[in-house]
């Protein structure tokens, strides 16, 4: 049983962790809203936070693979939970300062770059192969749970007690994880440089990038999420809330984030059980239903259908971060695992900014509903694409599909 493994203080740290990041967000909005009275501040603090962590995630995926992966995680959320408490600090003890909390989470964004490769890197070193797939599906469901309780617990909060405190509990999540990722078993370090060959981060980032582009079967797939977060996320999160408001009323956009929820629950169950021969050809087809919420919306669909699309998608999008990262787990040197991560999370991460700021104009060019529609049509091309190459429509996990 994967709980009862080295994989269980990994994944509870996750949970603390995850459920603290998704937190924040709320907690810190009306936090800074309430000390500025100022909404551009709130976004330079997040301007903050994004701008170090794409800046850096190339060197976090080189120190994670130089560097024991347990011994990053645990520096990573001492020092997260370290900024978090000085910003719940400031922010109870009303000395706001926006130079002073942009670079707290200047700071808190810089080491959240360290974090996201060596997690993704460490699973192997925990779990056999039989079992990453079932992990990665335990770690989605996980995600996609907090992602819906996160927030609503951080409101609550936010109401109870004030933003700050709400952040003070996040800065203890983090502290908590540190102790949980401790607990890890210990194992060397990833890549060590030959003897006589002088260390350099930046000559590992420049080799890291050539075993990702030799990779015939991850780059395309890379590239395709690239595309997909380009047309996908910032249409949904402005186009989606914006247009479902106008014909059927606020409540009815909850209801449809409510069933992609579900969905992604759902196909993360059925996940960790279901073990696919073709991992990234399953899930190219499947990442495919996330193109259909967009399609609806532009469409100018009723909330039942725009509903079911929505849970449709959040199957696909299951499916195909499961054999993504299952994929480039097993099939990865573990010595450069850490650095071809930091580069697939760089570009999915790009993107998002880019389509956030570009969506405005574009809606106000051709209207909301082409927009949508057409982001649509792209992201579906863009997930179907890879399959031309046919490196990604062979590549085999070491099983059949079967269900256990």
């Amino acid at each position: 049983m994967l709980l009862h493994s080295p994989f269980r203080s990994f994944y509870l740290g996750r949970l603390v962790s995850m459920l603290g990041s998704a937190m924040t967000p709320v907690a810190l909005a009306f936090a800074v809203l309430d000390a500025s009275g100022d909404a551009g501040h709130l976004g330079i603090v997040l301007a903050c936070q994004m701008g170090p962590h794409l800046a850096l995630l190339l060197l976090g995926g080189a120190v994670g693979d130089r560097l024991p992966r347990r011994t990053v995680l645990v520096v990573a959320h001492l020092g997260a939970g370290l900024t978090q408490g000085l910003v719940a600090y400031v922010l109870l003890t009303g000395n706001y300062r926006l130079w002073l909390v942009g670079g707290l989470a200047f700071a808190g964004g810089a080491l959240t770059a360290f974090t996201s490769p060596a997690q993704r890197g460490i699973v192997p070193e925990l779990v056999a192969p039989d079992d990453l797939q079932r992990a990665n599906s335990l770690l989605a469901a996980t995600r996609s749970a907090v992602l819906v309780l996160g927030p609503t617990v951080a409101g609550l909060l936010v109401v109870a007690v004030g933003g700050g405190w709400a952040i003070a509990g996040d800065a203890v999540g983090f502290l908590a994880a540190a102790v949980l990722f401790g607990r890890l078993p210990a194992t060397p370090a990833p890549s060590t440089p030959p003897p006589g060959r002088r260390p350099g981060l930046w000559r590992d980032v420049r080799e890291g990038w050539t075993v990702f582009v030799a990779l015939a079967w991850a780059w395309p797939v890379a590239l395709a999420y690239f595309v997909i977060n380009l047309v996908n996320t910032g249409p949904w999160q402005i186009l989606g809330p914006t247009l479902t408001g106008e014909r059927d009323g606020e409540a009815a956009w909850g209801v449809v984030l409510s069933l992609r929820a579900v969905g992604l629950l759902v196909m993360s169950a059925v996940m960790y059980r279901l073990v696919v021969r073709r991992p990234l050809r399953f899930g190219r087809l499947a990442g495919a239903l996330g193109a259909g919420p967009l399609i609806a919306l532009g469409l100018g669909l009723d909330t039942y259908w725009l509903a079911v699309f929505a849970f449709l998608g959040g199957i696909g999008f299951a499916a195909s971060g499961i054999t993504w990262d299952t994929a480039l787990q097993r099939h990865v040197d573990r010595a450069a695992l850490a650095r071809v991560s930091s580069i697939d999370d760089l570009l999915s991460f790009a993107a998002i900014p880019v389509g956030q700021v570009l969506v405005g104009p574009l809606a106000a060019r051709w209207g909301g509903a082409t927009v949508a529609l057409w982001c649509g049509i792209v992201f579906a091309v863009a997930a179907l694409a890879p399959l031309a190459a046919r490196p990604v429509r062979t590549l085999e996990s070491d099983h059949l599909s079967t269900v256990r």
